[in-house]
């Protein structure tokens, strides 16, 4: 019986979610789809997981579309567009629901919809060895991930038309620079600093994690004045929760503090 394509784990407080096709470079599968889209949901369920890490098995983080199958032309217009639609793009759509951080710890190369699937992350801990780059442009294509949606909004639209144009791989040095990724550590080091940063998250207050990435993403979309109205309201509530009153005590007592909220 074949592997998953796809491991999920809890580990403390953190759900790693690995793809395991290595042999394909963590290529999209219908079944790597399906399993990554049901991790997350179950990832957001789950009350142990206060962090989320995703990751890939060998020496990719993900390469995205299947090569051969594009160059085969099995995927007819219709076939790509319900591919995408019902199952790739389900994922973005899953993360733009989850209050829950997801970290993408790049362990290799994150080529076209591979390096979407990183950038619609939250936040980005790179390997020293991975390369990224948004290749589309070189086999004839456009970002069909979200790419186009999520890169000008990290790195301005002027940077992210030149890389979409050119296909140019980028270095982990070159991917912080622009500020697409948070941080580059030692290849083989990454899970283990991923998971510190990720533990050191997942200290604070859990209402407030969740409460805070709603806070940012909304505020993309927003006015001033309705953001202001909105995180009025969410400091309303969070002053009320045990998790605040603990904080607040434990910060006065010089203590750790200890949580219980979900």
């Amino acid at each position: 019986m074949s592997e998953d394509h796809v491991l999920y784990a809890v580990e403390k407080n953190c759900a790693l979610i690995t793809l395991n096709r290595p042999k394909a470079k963590n290529a999209f599968s219908p079944e790597m789809i399906r399993l990554w889209r049901e991790y997350l949901e179950e990832s957001g369920k789950d009350d142990r997981v206060k962090v989320v890490i995703v990751t890939g098995k060998g020496d990719t983080f993900c390469s995205g579309g299947d090569l051969r199958e594009m160059a085969a032309g099995k995927l007819r217009s219709w076939d790509m567009k319900n591919f995408l639609w019902k199952g790739v793009q389900r994922i973005a759509l899953t993360l733009e629901d989850m209050d829950k951080p997801v970290i993408a710890a790049i362990n290799g190369a994150a080529m076209g919809a591979g390096l979407d699937m990183a950038l619609m992350c939250d936040m980005r801990i790179c390997s020293d060895r991975a390369k990224l780059a948004e290749s589309y442009i070189l086999i004839g294509a456009v970002p069909g991930d979200g790419g186009a949606y999520f890169l000008p909004r990290l790195v301005g639209v002027s940077k992210a038309l030149e890389l979409f144009l050119t296909g140019a791989s980028l270095t982990p040095e070159e991917a912080f620079n622009l500020g697409m990724v948070n941080r580059v550590v030692p290849h083989d080091r990454l899970l283990e600093e991923t998971f510190a940063f990720a533990e050191k998250i997942a200290s604070h207050p859990p209402l407030a994690i969740r409460m805070m990435k709603r806070a940012v993403y909304q505020a993309q979309t927003s006015t001033l004045r309705a953001h202001l109205d909105y995180i009025s309201s969410q400091l309303a509530l969070l002053t009320e929760t045990e998790d605040h009153i603990e904080a607040a005590k434990a910060f006065l007592e010089k203590r750790k503090p200890v949580f219980k909220g979900k």
